[in-house]
């Protein structure tokens, strides 16, 4: 695992860019109905329909049609002048949860490996430059910040996240690396394309990556891929702890087989299934 720039996105001073649109095949509104959807966060949960119109670049008009569809659909709910989502939002994503065999049969593994080690254990899945956390089992509070299913964090200076883009083709990767900011999070903290790229191509050959304290100070991990049938990776798991505990060299020493193990595990059982 690996901290972050924050468990959620802080909102843009800028409303998001939206993406190419794919011809006559883009719904446009569908697109800014999803953009609603998305203004809302840990730092803004409850927001007015001025705030909504800013976040996203819509105007009020065209905010308030979708806040409130929204809302009959009971996916949002009023307060007042504030809005804020419903719990039925968690529906969307757990479509995408039980839409995959990987996570019911991944999860009394890694809760077997995290009691073995004592350590924490997550399951991440790529989503363009970040991970996002659909396991977690933890143990001891490590980071600065709360972890849980959704959770994002930047996939160049997490291991998971260098395990999944060694999954890459070489242009993919590059454009990977070349479409968000790289960041020093502490000083260990590596922002070279470059030196990514060999980091990354290591990884790649070893079939494993650590992540020493380079994207929060103090925080410790090492992971390997999850693939499925075809050999294909599909998700990456990991076993986190703090620096002050142990060194990387007794994490390699320690975690690195039984996390091998436990992700032979899993991947046999999604070759099963899938």
């Amino acid at each position: 695992m690996t901290s972050a720039s924050s468990a959620s996105p802080a909102r843009s001073a800028e409303p998001a860019e939206t993406p190419d649109k794919p011809g006559d095949s883009y719904v446009q509104s569908f697109a800014r109905g999803l953009s609603v959807i998305r203004a809302f966060n840990a730092e803004h949960p409850a927001q007015t329909l001025t705030d909504v119109a800013a976040a996203t670049g819509l105007t009020r008009a065209g905010a308030r049609r979708i806040l409130l569809t929204l809302q009959t659909l009971g996916y949002v709910e009023t307060e007042g002048r504030l809005f804020r989502l419903t719990p039925k939002i968690l529906d969307l994503g757990f479509a995408y949860l039980t839409s995959m065999p990987f996570w019911n049969l991944a999860e009394p593994v890694m809760e077997e490996l995290s009691a073995e080690v004592h350590e924490s254990c997550s399951a991440a899945v790529l989503d363009r430059t970040e991970i996002v956390y659909v396991l977690r089992v933890p143990t001891h509070k490590i980071m600065t910040i709360n972890l849980s299913i959704g959770s994002r964090l930047p996939a160049y200076c997490t291991s998971m996240g260098r395990v999944l883009l060694s999954a890459l083709d070489d242009a993919e990767l590059d454009a990977t690396l070349g479409s968000a900011p790289l960041y020093a999070h502490t000083p260990r903290t590596v922002t070279d394309k470059d030196e990514l790229k060999k980091i990354i191509a290591q990884v790649r050959e070893q079939g494993w990556a650590m992540v020493d304290q380079e994207l929060e100070g103090g925080l410790i991990s090492i992971s390997v891929p999850i693939r499925n049938r075809q050999g294909r990776v599909i998700a990456a798991m990991n076993i986190s702890g703090n620096a002050q505990r142990t060194s990387a060299k007794q994490v390699v020493k320690s975690f690195l087989q039984p996390l091998q193990e436990a992700a032979r595990r899993v991947s046999s059982m999604v070759a099963q299934r899938t």
